[in-house]
């Protein structure tokens, strides 16, 4: 049984999903691939211990705390490729960024490979199941583009400013198919 609920942050109304034990699902409202690890339907259920600790994990992250993911139990639905790109996303610090080529950088080392395409990185992060807490919106181009983030670029914008990133060097791309 998965069962979720909702979550009214600054950033629009985010749905929560849980197997019971653990998050295993965070979308903010109108973000791409919502929901679509989850292959049954979700029941509605507030009264799960989880979603209290994750809950309270967003409430101190909007109010501008900086609280530890480590002690969360964070279950996304994937891959091993994808999970291992997620894992990288986990050790982004708050208020920094890196870029897709750099995760690519550090896939190709964990797979013992010469390179990895910076795209098969893009995608991973565009599907990340468990936004914010897992920190997708901390991911730039190389050049420093604010692209690809699936609840879109106003909202990474936010979620950015929010934990303190320099943006000065940072721009909205003029077009592109994540925006």
């Amino acid at each position: 049984m998965i069962y979720s609920t909702m979550y009214l942050s600054p950033v629009g109304a985010i749905k929560l999903a849980s197997d019971g034990s653990n998050l295993i699902g965070l979308w903010i409202e109108g973000q791409k691939y919502h929901g679509d690890t989850i292959l049954e339907n979700m029941v509605e259920k507030e009264d799960i211990p989880v979603f209290d600790r994750i809950k309270d994990w967003l409430d101190r992250y909007f109010a501008g705390e900086k609280p530890a993911i480590s002690g969360l139990p964070l279950a996304p639905i994937g891959g091993e490729f994808r999970q291992g790109v997620w894992e990288i996303l986990c050790q982004i610090p708050y208020g920094q960024v890196i870029t897709y080529g750099d995760i690519a950088q550090k896939m190709a080392e964990k797979m013992n490979r010469s390179s990895m395409s910076s795209q098969a990185v893009g995608g991973a992060v565009g599907h990340n199941p468990i936004s914010i807490i897992i920190p997708c919106h901390r991911v730039v181009g190389a050049n420093g583009s604010l692209t690809g983030y699936a609840a879109g670029i106003n909202t990474k914008i936010k979620l950015l400013e929010l934990e303190g990133v320099e943006m000065s060097s940072l721009f909205v791309p003029k077009k592109g198919t994540a925006l």
